[in-house]
């Protein structure tokens, strides 16, 4: 009885894997050609448009230091990470930009503007997929906007006012992130509910606000706190997920709003480099989360921030 059981869910799992794989393959394929038909209209809008005009778009790209094209690798990079591991983006854009010393209210700023489109579009996918549950949803985002709006604005004071201050703690914190994605590679996966047989409570009201906080202050930290715990505490991992990129994409638009009251529209250049090489990513991402090895990428994605994290904590003490 037991074999057969086992059979028939092996036979589930081959057939709903195949069964992603073509969709995933059938996306690819759509994106694939909606990608070369604007390809090619921007050769043609290149060609025809005056020279002029080209030479004014080619030296706001490369204004900064060229920030436009590092910024379309990282957003390039950041979905690969996120698409095959459910979390991540914001974390790796912030060590990035931490880098490149750019002034936290403004990163955030940037990382959310760019992350509600990518979020959006994720929230619709699961939505499709029948992966959102709306009562979590509506219990995680209500707290997480107020955490997001006050996190937004006291970022925009802290990060004004005490920038020297700022860069190293919020550099901890995406320390302590990639120490949370270094463990989540090596924890067992022996079962989903604790030594009583039960799910753990959680408390969702502060877990939401908890998460919109840091989410919208660090420029990232979601995924691996609010999406980890419930993981954590014996939540279906399917369920969980989808719910919580929902509640993100809310929290996502409201901390970018907020940001754009309080400080402005500054470095679009930021925001359209990850937002277009999220988008050049993003149709690929399900079949990426079924190639590539996820434990790995874990181990390397945990290792580049914490690296990064630590020479920035260097350069804003030492230098």
């Amino acid at each position: 009885m037991k074999s057969n059981m086992q059979e028939t869910l092996a036979t589930t799992e081959e057939v709903l894997s195949t069964d992603i794989i073509a969709s995933s393959r059938k996306n690819v394929n759509i994106y694939f050609i909606g990608f070369a038909v604007l390809f090619a209209l921007a050769i043609g809008f290149y060609f025809l448009y005056p020279y002029i005009h080209i030479d004014v778009i080619r030296q706001a790209l490369n204004k900064d230091h060229h920030l436009f094209y590092w910024m379309l690798l990282a957003g390039f990079l950041a979905e690969i990470v996120a698409g095959s591991m459910g979390m991540g983006y914001g974390v790796i854009c912030t060590t990035i930009l931490l880098i490149l010393n750019i002034p936290p209210p403004i990163i955030s700023a940037s990382i959310h503007s760019a992350e509600s489109f990518t979020s959006a579009a994720g929230t619709i996918s699961h939505y499709k997929l029948g992966n959102i549950n709306k009562r979590l949803t509506k219990l995680l985002a209500i707290p997480a906007i107020f955490g997001a709006i006050l996190g937004a604005v006291a970022l925009t004071y802290v990060g004004e006012k005490y920038a020297k201050i700022t860069k190293p703690f919020i550099a901890i914190y995406t320390m302590y992130l990639g120490i949370r994605i270094l463990q989540n590679a090596f924890k067992k996966t022996n079962g989903q509910k604790n030594k009583e047989g039960r799910k753990k409570k959680t408390n969702i009201t502060a877990l939401g606000f908890i998460g919109g906080f840091i989410d919208s202050f660090g420029g990232g930290g979601w995924g691996p706190l609010v999406t980890g715990t419930f993981i954590k505490n014996g939540r279906t991992p399917r369920y969980v997920i989808g719910s919580s990129t929902a509640a993100k994409f809310i929290l996502t638009f409201v901390s970018a709003v907020t940001f754009i009251l309080t400080v402005g529209i500054h470095h679009w250049n930021i925001v359209a480099g990850l937002l277009i090489g999220g988008i050049i990513t993003a149709p690929f991402s399900a079949l990426l989360t079924l190639k590539l090895p996820v434990k790995k990428m874990f181990v390397v994605v945990g290792i580049v921030v914490i690296i990064m994290s630590l020479i920035t904590i260097y350069r804003s003490i030492f230098l």
